[in-house]
């Protein structure tokens, strides 16, 4: 999967794009049960809620071989590396569970001051590009965009000391109310399969998920190779990645092969046998 020039126009103006159902509906059932499995395991990389519910699993591709396939798919890393120009590398893969009920606030906040200040990545020639596990409706926490914030660069002094569940940088009130006058709020919403990237420095957050529909998405944060962090980390390797691999893009197709391998190993002994 490439990118046109008119969609690089647009994300260079905007911030952020959007791919309707890009993943096949056989791979997202494939990969939601490979997250039921991991969310549902005691391990170190699962950060969880207030509640005790699971909210982020870090590293993921690590240690599940579906997250794996994925984190090497060409409709992921060709379109990255087409933006920044150069090979990318890893350096976070994640998946966010927003939970039926109890999923918490993301406040408003943009991605590379974190990740300069607790990672040392010194340029924002990284970005975020999300695929979503289950249908994001308008109702169950869809992650909200402001278009056009990402051309007020990184804002240092525009941060509370704000935290939830996971602690981070966060936009002030003035400042979210200043851009949103300029750039209005969008809220992606669609089917399982769909991709979403959006620049580093775009202004971005999520409210609760009050209803019974579970909004669980998949984050790759690829940096151009170039980019790679510098001097002392502050996060575990888990959240921060320090090896600047470049990620070689897999075969087209491998992650169906593996999703169709898992539905007939899951089979009936009868289907089998039909």
């Amino acid at each position: 999967m490439l990118i046109t020039n008119e969609q690089l126009r647009q994300f260079d103006e905007e911030g952020y794009l959007f791919f309707p159902e890009v993943f096949s509906a056989e791979e997202m059932a494939f990969l939601r049960a490979e997250a039921a499995r991991v969310l549902a395991e005691p391990r170190p990389e699962i950060r969880m809620e207030k509640s005790g519910v699971p909210r982020t699993a870090f590293a993921v591709h690590r240690y599940n071989d579906g997250f794996a396939t994925l984190a090497r798919d060409p409709r992921l890393v060709r379109p990255l590396e087409q933006i920044f120009g150069e090979p990318v590398y890893m350096h976070q893969f994640k998946i966010n569970a927003m939970t039926a009920f109890t999923g918490e606030t993301w406040m408003w906040h943009q991605d590379f001051p974190s990740w300069q200040r607790f990672d040392g990545m010194p340029e924002p020639r990284a970005m975020n590009i999300a695929l979503f596990l289950d249908e994001v409706r308008p109702v169950n926490g869809a992650l909200m965009l402001i278009p056009r914030s990402h051309k007020h660069g990184a804002l240092p002094d525009a941060y509370d000391d704000m935290t939830t569940s996971h602690p981070g940088w966060y936009l002030t009130p003035e400042t979210v109310s200043d851009m949103v006058d300029e750039g209005g709020i969008v809220a992606p919403t669609g089917k399982p399969g769909s991709l979403l990237m959006f620049h580093a420095n775009l202004a971005h957050g999520s409210p609760p998920n009050m209803t019974p529909y579970p909004r669980r998405i998949v984050y790759l944060t690829l940096s151009a190779v170039s980019n790679h962090l510098r001097g002392t980390q502050t996060r575990p390797e888990f959240i921060a990645h320090t090896d600047f691999t470049p990620v070689s893009a897999g075969e087209p197709g491998a992650l169906s092969d593996q999703a169709r391998r898992a539905a007939r190993s899951s089979a009936p002994l009868e289907e089998l046998r039909a």
